[in-house]
């Protein structure tokens, strides 16, 4: 009893070209139709097309396999086990991609190994050694890859940024004209802090743990440009300055409209965008624009879709916007805060630390000396506000531009979440700041990676998520096949429809 024949319809071709040169392609037979699915080079001298044709068969066996699975008796099979199984999507996938950027220039597998790892093992740096074992390789010992680590920022660093710009701006047609700054907390797993790692306002409500703030700049469709980070305890509108005039030296970035949300408005970093020749596009904080600006948001009778431009003495534009989705948010998350104080107050809990303008806690007032209640007419007073939203911007744009500009902030939103839950960048259990500074840098590696598989699914119309991607591309494997006399043969089998699709649109020009 043998094992079936597995054939797959690809083969290589010798296309001759109308000029008289001579294409070498691997085409894939679907039914009676022939498809190019990569063209490996052209020539007219013999010499070189032997060469390519050899290449052709490299390549059409490293990315699609074999083409025939000779027959063999089963008894030959006798010493395959499943540890004769591995995967190799991620190498022929991410592979592809992190030559693609750049990043290969740099030489070092281990960084490579790391930075794919973070993509389809995400989690603590012993994930590391589950991806070198189910890709076949030797396991790496966690200290050779902290040893590793401590030389990342250090050698590394800057090569990957300017390899990660350079692609960048490639994908945005060597265009920079708008940047997207934000900025947010990453916490650590321990309770030592440092001139590094402090407790702050956290984020993500971690306010006990030592935390750095992770500020990142981004471009359209949120490629990133790069990043920086800061001490947890850092106001974060004294971080936009340093990050663009750092940026601007390394990267000659110029000077492109610079987009923020109202964490990052202060007079002085306006005044410093003004100096700088900047233009800027900032979320506003319309309640504290002074006395004309909230007579002209409560005396006005607003419908959904209006704004209202306010020049301001220095001459930059405040632009007022009102809509009703906004509003109905506004007034549901109002009255969810009333209703989690409403019961924080009647079980008696709440003591006069408690009065702070923190979220909804700005409603509650001191009856006495002892006694907490809730000021309603405050409450009531809110709602004059709800669907209001207000951005300051210096640039010519008209209102309609601007605010959806701003709304595309959305982009580096998303960013901190992909990194945060796709990559699981953070809890961060590192002490030592260059290996801190390591894990940041491999993971905005991997995040550029995402965005760029992200980007190729889209341009291709592949009806799949990028994590569904992620997960095809675990399943790719390779079939090791031992012989009795010490050597072996490989075996791939077929690949799934997606995950044919996801080599092709990788794997091509």
């Amino acid at each position: 009893m043998g094992v079936s024949a597995y054939i797959y319809k690809m083969f290589i071709r010798q296309k001759v070209n109308k000029s008289g040169s001579v294409s070498v392609q691997i085409v894939q037979k679907v039914g009676r139709i022939n498809r190019v699915v990569r063209t490996i080079g052209c020539s007219t001298d013999p010499e070189e097309l032997k060469r390519l044709e050899s290449q052709a068969e490299y390549e059409k066996e490293r990315i699609y396999g074999p083409t025939l699975f000779d027959p063999r008796p089963v008894e030959d099979l006798k010493n395959v086990t499943n540890d004769c199984i591995r995967v190799i999507g991620p190498d022929i996938v991410f592979g592809e991609l992190y030559a693609r950027i750049g990043f290969d220039i740099i030489g070092e597998p281990l960084l490579k190994a790391l930075a794919i790892s973070r993509l389809t093992h995400p989690g603590s740096k012993l994930k590391l050694s589950e991806y070198l074992n189910v890709t076949g390789r030797d396991s790496v010992s966690v200290y050779s890859i902290y040893r590793f680590l401590d030389k990342i920022s250090d050698r590394y660093k800057t090569q990957i940024e300017h390899l990660s710009f350079a692609y960048t701006k490639r994908v945005l047609n060597g265009e920079i004209g708008i940047v997207f700054y934000d900025m947010t907390t990453i916490y650590f797993e321990s309770s030592q802090p440092d001139e590094l790692r402090i407790p702050g306002f956290s984020k993500e409500g971690k306010h006990h743990l030592p935390q750095i703030f992770l500020g990142l700049l981004v471009g359209c469709n949120g490629y990133p440009i790069g990043y920086d980070i800061f001490e947890g305890n850092i106001y974060e509108g004294h971080t936009l300055i340093p990050i663009l005039e750092r940026f601007e030296k390394q990267f000659s970035i110029g000077h492109p409209i610079v987009v923020a949300d109202a964490g990052l408005l202060s007079k002085s970093n306006i005044e410093e965008l003004t100096k700088r020749k900047y233009k800027f596009i900032l979320g506003a904080r319309v309640k504290n624009e002074g006395a004309k600006v909230v007579q002209l948001v409560q005396r006005r009778e607003w419908a959904n879709g209006d704004m209202v431009e306010y020049l301001n003495p220095d001459n930059s534009r405040l632009i007022i916007e009102y809509t009703d989705s906004r509003a109905k948010k506004d007034e549901f998350n109002r009255t969810r805060g009333i209703r989690k104080l409403e019961k924080q107050v009647n079980s008696g809990k709440l003591t006069k630390s408690n009065l702070n303008n923190r979220g909804y806690n700005k409603y509650l007032k001191l009856d006495g000396d002892i006694s907490i209640s809730i000021d309603y007419q405050k409450y009531d007073n809110d709602r004059k506000w709800d669907g209001i939203k207000g951005y300051i911007t210096n640039t010519d744009l008209a209102k309609e531009a601007v605010v959806t500009r701003y709304r595309e902030l959305w982009h580096i939103e998303r960013a901190f979440r992909i990194s945060k839950t796709d990559l699981q960048i953070r809890p961060i259990y590192h002490r030592r700041r260059d290996r801190i500074e390591s894990h940041i840098c491999i993971s905005f590696m991997a995040y550029l990676m995402y965005k760029e598989l992200e980007r190729l699914i889209m341009d291709n119309n592949l009806k799949t998520s990028v994590e569904k991607a992620i997960e095809q591309v675990n399943k790719i494997y390779e079939i090791i096949i031992p012989g009795d006399d010490g050597n072996h043969s490989t075996f791939r089998p077929h690949n799934n429809h997606l995950q044919q699709k996801l080599i092709e649109i990788i794997t091509s020009p």
